[in-house]
């Protein structure tokens, strides 16, 4: 259990992640939130959008808010799996093999425009993104905490890429999309952010967010609290616009994010808002719609929407959500 004293500290931490990111990425609040949400939540991030709105720049301020270590991967068609997970060479003169480290042996991984690589490319992060390990011939090498992956991607490129597999979706915790600033805010972009970025420096460390970490799995959650999001994901499954809908791995996903949510607001415990709130964000992106729903123009997210319009809230005592 986490005591008030210990979520506000967590509270304090992450605000200052959020507030420091934000004076490179200007008006995107919620964006930057899920952004640090997701990491203390030890998910995945998808930032989807079109070229130049800051995804990018997202991924590359939040490493420089946090002390601990930083790597990109620029993804192309002939980028190798052994380039992502690292390979063994052959040193002569100690006559043994030794193992040089890929990309994704590192704290917090940007993987630029991830659905250019082929699928086997891409799918030489599943075992990392889930495992927190690579296997390379036949040994085992474990990932530093804290890890994280950041992939972007166009949404509207489509020579020369390759859509990324459901299996490999489901592995990201959320997906997000930037979208174009306002005029006033473009403005502020243009005179600020490269300065900004010149002067930004780490306001946490890598050992920070890893207790962060540790709280986020040790906050409450209510047994009324949990059920009424997994009764939002196997609704998924049966909504008539779904082929097919969310895993077993999207309820653990959502209520996950809704412990972050509620330690980022100081709390000790999840509330059902907090389900509710996040349910578009986790889910959208995990479920395939009918052929005749895509026609339509029908979105995920409006989908999602339509099932908690659907799922009853249930009513929670004080007591049974503090855990008392």
């Amino acid at each position: 259990m986490v005591d008030e004293k210990t979520a506000q500290w967590a509270g304090d931490v992450v605000e200052k992640i959020i507030a420091n990111v934000e004076t490179a990425i200007i008006s995107k609040h919620d964006v930057v939130e899920l952004a640090v949400m997701a990491m203390i939540a030890q998910g995945h991030v998808l930032l989807e959008d079109l070229p130049g709105t800051g995804k990018t720049s997202l991924a590359k301020s939040l490493a420089r808010s946090i002390d601990c270590g930083f790597s990109r991967m620029q993804f192309t068609p002939d980028v190798m799996p052994s380039d992502v997970t690292g390979f063994s060479i052959y040193n002569q003169k100690t006559n043994s093999f030794e193992f040089r480290p890929g990309g994704v042996m590192s704290n917090l991984v940007l993987v630029d425009e991830i659905n250019r690589a082929s699928a086997k490319t891409q799918s030489a992060l599943l075992e990392a993104m889930e495992e927190r390990q690579v296997t390379v011939d036949s040994q085992v090498y474990q990932l530093k905490a804290p890890f994280m992956v950041m992939a972007t991607q166009n949404p509207i490129e489509q020579h020369g890429t390759y859509p990324l597999p459901e299996a490999q979706l489901d592995r990201f915790l959320v997906k997000l999309s930037m979208g174009y600033p306002l005029l006033e805010d473009e403005v502020r972009v243009v005179l600020e952010t490269q300065a900004a970025k010149e002067r930004m420096q780490p306001v946490a460390t890598g050992d920070d967010v890893v207790k962060l970490q540790a709280l986020v799995r040790d906050l409450h959650v209510a047994p009324s609290v949990a059920r009424y999001a997994v009764q939002i994901v196997t609704a998924t499954r049966s909504v008539k616009e779904c082929v097919c809908g969310a895993s077993p791995r999207a309820s653990i996903a959502l209520v996950n994010m809704a412990r972050a949510n509620a330690l980022m607001r100081g709390r000790t415990y999840v509330m059902p808002d907090d389900v509710k709130f996040l349910a578009p964000h986790v889910l959208a992106h995990r479920i395939i719609l009918t052929h005749e729903a895509r026609v339509s123009g029908r979105d995920p997210k409006a989908v999602i929407t339509g099932i908690l319009d659907t799922v009853a809230v249930p009513t929670v005592t004080e007591p049974e959500l503090k855990g008392a």
